[in-house]
């Protein structure tokens, strides 16, 4: 049996995100704005009823593609309201649309999305080596920078907390308990 950290269950979606995708490094731009808004659609909720609906996400908002997200209308924030598959939170429904105009506006002032977030890490994953689960941090000075900017250029639903979250869900900062099969120091011991 493999030592996982201790937030993931016994479901093998959940195991398999775990042991594939959470802290992995993410360097594609289009795939690290889908991935903030989807941490922006579980605040108050837990990651693993978000990751359930990760497909009807992808299907309600057209595979993420902020050219097409940013010319949803009312009408659509309305279609998105009736949508069983996704949390049916207006605010939250209308922040992917804001963070998809944030995003195209970044990249007509030449900003590429992948370099500026990394740059909030000096453009390197950050390994930790916390021992236990109580010891990871909710959020960091890095994470709330990283808010802050995100905000300054349009961006909603982007604290410090989920900025956090999304920085260890990318790999921005790798997080793996040290008793973790995943951390990098796991076969070192």
């Amino acid at each position: 049996m493999l030592a996982r950290c201790g937030w993931v269950n016994d479901d093998p979606g959940y195991q398999a995100y775990h042991d594939r995708e959470w802290g992995v490094p993410e360097y594609d731009s289009r795939a690290l704005f889908e991935k903030l808004c989807l941490d922006g659609q579980q605040a108050g909720l837990s990651w693993f009823t978000i990751l359930c609906k990760i497909p009807a996400y992808r299907s309600a908002f057209a595979d993420f593609d902020p050219q097409i997200i940013a010319t949803f209308t009312d009408q659509d924030v309305e279609r998105l309201m009736q949508d069983k598959g996704i949390v049916r939170n207006r605010l939250k429904i209308r922040s992917v649309i804001a963070n998809a105009r944030a995003y195209l506006s970044m990249q007509e002032q030449g900003i590429d999305f992948s370099r500026w977030l990394w740059d909030f890490v000096g453009g390197e994953p950050v390994i930790n080596r916390w021992p236990t689960q109580d010891e990871v941090p909710t959020s960091t000075n890095e994470s709330e920078a990283m808010a802050r900017a995100l905000k300054q250029h349009g961006f909603s639903f982007v604290g410090g907390t989920i900025c956090y979250a999304f920085m260890q869900a990318t790999g921005m900062v790798n997080d793996h308990l040290l008793s973790c099969h995943r951390h990098p120091d796991h076969d070192n011991r």
